[in-house]
């Protein structure tokens, strides 16, 4: 009888949501309602509720979720400070005389503003404004390059040091925890978010490279799709010294901060804060910082912040309440009477996070779903490193993905209004077809997210 209070409990979340309430108080406002009820019933025990002040306190004292506020201050600072508008004409110098130089152009900046700023909205958003114009006026199908900037924007999602892969990181080490504490393991391993963006390098370059080869067939079978700029500038003086500038202080923040952590010099928390510094650093360099700026970059971190550790809190109680009617048991049930053994049990978890990914952000799927079942499949056998890439990989897709995915979303809300959004759908179609390709690869070849951090961390 708990464990089916634990699934209506469930399904109630996702009833309450569609009335657009926030999410965070969705997961504490059902939480406690099914608690009181389950009081009444007797069917529920309140020591988990009297374990909430702990988690609380735990969360608190929690160094790693330091990283987020600085990481997403950097981020806000960077795109306040045009840092992509310079990128952004620099490669597109660069790559000018190719044909799809411009697609090509837009992908490289969209990775490197993953690896800057780490939050998809603000990406996708910014690239929108930027390169769509550009790319409609000169002559770029709407479709491809729709699709170029959601498939380039989303890749904050998997490029380190990513704020999916903060929050993924620290959720993934203590269900491995837990995962171990249940086999018996009493002297558990643990993982770090350095170990995951060691883990997330090689998959994240590997789909740069092949949204790259993408965009160069296409540049090849449909020429006039994506046309070749009509003049170059690489004879000037002064060409490549100027490109140099652009690329070198971004280039150089994305090195200290990720090398800093895979490296082992600096903790996530500690990178952050000097990408935070160096992020000002470049600011003011570029003459870009000004108070309101700065204000507004403040507001909007504070903003950012608080919605993800309101939902971290309303998790962390739908988290003890779910247990508290046995819902961990029910899922453990469920899995492991799956076909297929562990295999069949990740294929339904990814699609039903695959699924959950049109209707919830990243950060309720890690801060719900991520606890409740990834202690059960860690302790089936599979790495945590793995697991945490494929997840996020796969909420990459989702994000894609049409009629519901967030990028789309994003997207339409600053394109030309001569843009469809059947012409957005059409152009992403390719990129969710390369995910999924890669998903099958890395399914195939873990070693291509673990072998990375094994080879740092011996």
């Amino acid at each position: 009888m708990d464990s089916y209070m634990a699934l209506w409990m469930f399904l109630a979340v996702f009833v309450v949501l569609l009335s657009g309430y926030p999410v965070a108080f969705v997961l504490s406002g059902t939480a406690l309602m099914f608690a009181l009820l389950g009081l009444q019933l007797d069917s529920f025990d309140s020591d988990f509720l009297a374990a909430l002040p702990n988690r609380l306190f735990g969360i608190m004292n929690n160094e790693t979720l330091i990283a987020v506020p600085l990481f997403v201050f950097m981020g806000v600072i960077l795109e306040r400070a045009k840092i992509a508008e310079s990128l952004l004409e620099a490669m597109a110098e660069l790559f000018g005389s190719l044909r799809g130089g411009l697609g090509i152009a837009v992908t490289i900046v969209g990775m490197l503003m993953a690896a800057s700023t780490g939050i998809v909205g603000a990406t996708v958003v910014t690239m929108g404004l930027l390169s769509l114009p550009t790319m409609l006026k000169r002559g770029y199908d709407p479709a491809i390059s729709c699709g170029i900037i959601c498939a380039s924007g989303t890749l904050g999602q998997i490029i380190p040091p990513s704020i999916v892969l903060v929050l993924l990181g620290d959720v993934i080490a203590t269900a491995y925890q837990q995962a171990q504490l249940e086999m018996g393991i009493f002297a558990p391993e643990t993982i770090s978010v350095g170990d995951l963006f060691a883990g997330a390098l090689v998959p994240g370059v590997l789909l740069v490279l092949m949204y790259l080869v993408y965009i160069s067939v296409m540049a090849w079978l449909r020429p006039d799709a994506l046309p070749q700029a009509t003049k170059t500038i690489r004879h000037e003086t002064g060409f490549y010294l100027r490109i140099l500038k652009s690329l070198l202080p971004p280039l150089l923040l994305i090195l200290s901060v990720l090398g800093s952590i895979i490296g082992g010099l600096a903790t996530p928390t500690e990178a952050a804060a000097v990408g935070a510094v160096g992020a000002l650093l470049l600011a003011i360099s570029s003459a870009q910082l000004t108070l309101p700026i700065l204000q507004d970059a403040m507001r909007n971190t504070t903003q950012i912040t608080s919605m993800v550790f309101m939902i971290l809190i309303g998790a962390a109680l739908f988290s003890l309440v779910f247990r508290g009617f046995e819902g961990d048991e029910l899922i453990v049930d469920l899995l492991s009477d799956l076909p297929g053994g562990k295999f069949g049990a990740l294929f339904i978890v990814m699609l039903v996070m695959f699924l959950l990914g049109f209707v919830l952000d990243f950060i309720e799927i890690t801060f719900v779903i991520v606890p409740i079942v990834g202690p059960v499949l860690l302790a089936m056998g599979l790495d945590p490193i793995w697991l945490g890439i494929m997840i996020a990989l796969n909420l990459q897709t989702s994000f894609l993905t049409p009629p519901f995915g967030f990028a789309l979303f994003y997207l339409r809300g600053v394109a030309p209004e001569t843009v469809t959004t059947g012409q957005i759908y059409k152009g992403v179609m390719p990129f969710i077809v390369i995910q999924l390709l890669l998903l099958g690869i890395l399914a195939y070849f873990p070693e291509l997210a673990t072998w990375l951090p094994t080879l740092i961390y011996a």
